[in-house]
């Protein structure tokens, strides 16, 4: 084998090493975020690849990332939602779970992009 296709062989799995830690802290804090979206918003809304979610007026979590920026939620989950929808209650999360919910959304939006 030549040197080049060794060192490129080398640097590949050098690469792949280093990016499995952050890759699986990815999906443990969308694991997180599911579990905490199940506890609070699965009454009304589909919070996984559901079809429906169980309040007409709730949209399912899979569609959030096509109808807002994601990332604009964070403000809105520290401060407080209001209401998305008249019968949604009022909360306040912590970085650590605004961080773990907004995870759980992008996952949703990658392993469904045609639904949304």
């Amino acid at each position: 084998m030549k040197r080049r296709q060794v060192a490129w062989i080398l640097s590949a799995k050098i690469l792949l090493i280093l990016l499995l830690p952050a890759m699986a802290a990815e999906n443990d804090r969308a694991d997180v975020g599911l579990k905490l979206a199940e506890k609070l918003c699965a009454r009304c809304h589909a919070v996984s690849d559901e079809a429906a979610s169980p309040h007409k007026d709730a949209p399912p979590f899979r569609t959030f990332a096509s109808k807002w920026p994601l990332e604009n939620l964070e403000e809105s989950l520290a401060e407080g939602i209001v209401t998305g929808h008249p019968d949604m209650p009022a909360f306040v999360l912590e970085p650590k779970d605004i961080d773990a919910l907004i995870e759980h959304l992008h996952s949703l939006a990658l392993k469904e992009p045609a639904r949304q």
